[in-house]
């Protein structure tokens, strides 16, 4: 008796992915058989198992179709399932697949499916699920003083007096980075390049931290309510946030609410500020803030970091200052200018305080967000020993993507094949309710990981001690190689659900290894003309095709060297019903060191001619459209057209194409 389902088949399991609170969700079950089963049942769980037996719709040949129809949940939540058949007294089980991601399951495994139940009233801000990102540590992007003097001098640390030196490698004594030296960009040179992010594509911008702190990067917070002086003043901040406003582009902040600096107003190890620090007293107003251990030396601190003490979220002092006060600084600051908050290690924080959070965020405005870093499928996260699911509606409106970009780079490196890749990106689309997965930010690099020039040229680099970074350098053919996979993972983003993340400089083609390397200052006049201008196009296109933005999506895979994407605004509807330009797109990467082409048939497309972004036009043979895409290389095709039917389901055949036409063919 062998069993058969797969949850991203609308004929097996309807709807496709998470549905609202109390959605009826339709299950079936193939039964391979000479006999009808004694039972065959569907198990449920949500906190509470349930067993519930499936009825036969009727014999096929081979075997028997079976169906159930569950009631999800009142409330959001996390619901699971897996089958079961009884004959002769023996159950046989089919589960999820081996990998958990969803799709063709396995027999005799007992691993569940999962269906997400999200609150119907959840929804993102549309110019999330429409943006293109762009990340900034300000101290590294532009000095907008005329002069290039600083606008804060200070006697602890170290200015470079050359714009294109390295950043230091020091380390501090608990071995974290030392993170004193300065190179001068402040918020009023980010306010004077805003034409610049504009003629790139950029609709967001995400700064990394600019509150007042001891450090470059910021992440150890000394005042909230204050603007680094090193990067200017509130009224500074509000400029920018005008002007970029006026330019169509929003200005995302970054909160850092699990921990704050060891030399800030609330701890004050060294008596820097006015107020009695938490180190200083246990009668200071902050002393509630922080668990010590052994007053004053022995604290609970950020990953062992004694630099980095950690808050108690759930005080109701720390709540007052952070969210509830009526000038709270989550609030403060979105009426200063700023439209959302991306949270620093989301995942460390309460549930508790982020649905407060989320919610303070939206008294402010609807259109005000809330993005976490959380570094693996956010649906069902597991932090602390418990599982944590973020995407219900309460708590968070999408997060950072990193299992994209770790799928896209192990499939660049070839570590991963493209069907692998694919079911990555597919198995975030079931878990993730729509809002949520079409606001994802999408990253190619960020300041926590190597230059991405570098990830995908040698994979080494990823591993590379504090002491070792310094020494790392790519050869000549390194960086090509990088460069080229940079295209194609740039590519296939431009083309993917999510807001495309460019972290500053890699549209110009810095590289450099790990933290401080990949914290270097943006080589104002030294660019890479050539990857600037693919990074340019490859935005323009988007902004161009709003298929590409909000039209439907789904992973192809014709061989393990090829991975692709299709969209499609089918009735000239987009994946949220809105009215949108009737499209098709069609984006492959290849990785290979030869051509690859793949054979489409002209009935799939509904359309006998195809367009590609080098201006190639591809009409139809025999039946089909052959298209070709060069080696390590990348090709987007489109088509506008009056009608549309729905692309055929076929098998996935995983192949290596050795100079043959592949077949067109659909992961699922």
């Amino acid at each position: 008796m062998r069993l058969y389902h797969d949850s991203r088949d609308p004929f097996y399991r309807w709807p496709f992915g998470a549905v609202s609170c109390g959605q009826r969700v339709r299950l079936r079950l193939r039964v391979e058989a000479d006999q009808a089963p004694d039972l065959v049942f569907v198990r449920t769980w949500n906190g509470a198992e349930a067993r519930n037996a499936m009825r036969m719709l009727g014999a096929q040949e081979g075997g028997y179709l079976y169906e159930a129809e569950i009631d999800t949940c009142d409330h959001p939540c996390l619901m699971w399932y897996r089958f079961g058949a009884q004959q002769d007294g023996q159950t046989v089980v089919y589960g999820n697949a081996a990998d958990n991601l969803g799709g063709e399951g396995l027999q005799d495994n007992a691993d569940s499916y999962q269906i997400t139940v999200f609150d119907p009233a959840y929804d993102t801000p549309r110019w999330m699920r429409e943006g293109v990102m762009y990340q900034i540590m300000v101290d590294r992007f532009y000095n907008g003083v005329p002069d290039g003097s600083l606008l804060r001098k200070r006697n602890d640390v170290r200015i470079h007096a050359d714009w294109y030196e390295r950043p230091d490698s020091d380390v501090a004594q608990n071995g974290d980075g030392l993170a004193r030296d300065f190179f001068g960009g402040n918020l009023e040179g980010v306010r004077q390049k805003l034409p610049y992010l504009r003629d790139l594509g950029v609709t967001v911008l995400y700064l990394n931290p600019i509150f007042r702190a001891r450090s470059n990067h910021k992440y150890d917070t000394g005042d909230y309510r204050e603007i680094d002086p090193m990067f200017g003043t509130e009224e500074d901040f509000a400029r920018l946030c005008r002007d970029a406003r006026a330019m169509g582009i929003r200005v995302m902040l970054d909160g850092v609410f699990s921990h704050v600096g060891d030399d800030s107003r609330y701890f004050n190890r060294y008596g820097r500020y006015p107020d009695l620090g938490a180190y200083q007293s246990k009668d200071s107003p902050y002393a509630s803030w922080f668990r010590f251990k052994h007053f004053p030396d022995s604290y609970d601190c950020w990953w062992g970091f004694d630099t980095l003490p950690n808050v108690n979220e759930e005080n109701p002092d720390y709540l007052r200052f952070m969210l509830e006060d009526d000038d709270a600084v989550t609030r403060h600051w979105l009426r200063a200018g700023a439209s959302g908050w991306r949270l620093d290690v989301a995942d460390e924080l309460p549930m508790s305080f982020l649905r407060r959070l989320r919610a303070r965020v939206k008294d402010v405005s609807q259109d005000c967000a809330v993005l976490g870093e959380v570094w693996e499928d956010a649906s069902h996260k597991v932090t602390y020993d418990k599982m944590r699911s973020y995407v219900l509606g309460d708590t968070l409106d999408s997060v950072m993507n990193y299992p994209l970009r770790e799928a896209l780079i192990a499939f660049l490196r070839g570590e991963k094949t493209a069907l692998q890749a694919a079911r990555t990106v597919e198995a975030l689309r079931e878990n993730y309710p729509k809002p949520f997965f079409y606001s994802l930010m999408n990253l190619l690099g960020s300041h926590d990981r190597a230059r991405i020039i570098d990830v995908l040229a040698d994979a080494k680099v990823e591993t590379l001690a504090r002491d070792e970074r310094k020494a790392h350098a790519l050869t000549k053919e390194q960086r090509e190689l990088g460069v080229q996979r940079t295209r194609m993972m740039l590519r296939a983003i431009a083309c993917l659900p999510g807001m495309p993340c460019i972290y500053y400089g890699d549209e110009a083609g810095m590289t450099g290894a790990g933290d401080p390397l990949c914290r270097a200052a943006y080589p104002w006049g030294r660019e890479d003309q050539e990857q600037l201008t693919f990074f340019r196009q490859m935005l323009r296109m988007r902004a161009a095709h709003p298929v590409l933005v909000t039209g439907e999506m789904r992973m192809l895979a014709p061989c393990a060297d090829v991975l692709g994407v299709v969209r499609t605004a089918p009735g000239g509807r987009d994946a949220f019903g809105r009215s949108v330009r009737e499209e098709t797109a069609i984006c492959l990467i290849n990785r290979s060191e030869r051509p690859v082409t793949v054979r489409v048939p002209e009935a799939e497309l509904g359309c006998d001619v195809l367009c590609g972004t080098s201006g190639e036009r591809v009409c139809a043979q025999d039946g089909a459209l052959y298209l070709t895409v060069p080696p390590r290389s990348g090709e987007t095709f489109f088509r506008a057209r009056s009608g549309f039917e729905t692309l055929k389901t076929t098998t996935h055949r995983e192949s290596i194409a050795q100079g043959r036409v592949l077949d067109y063919d659909e992961v699922m």
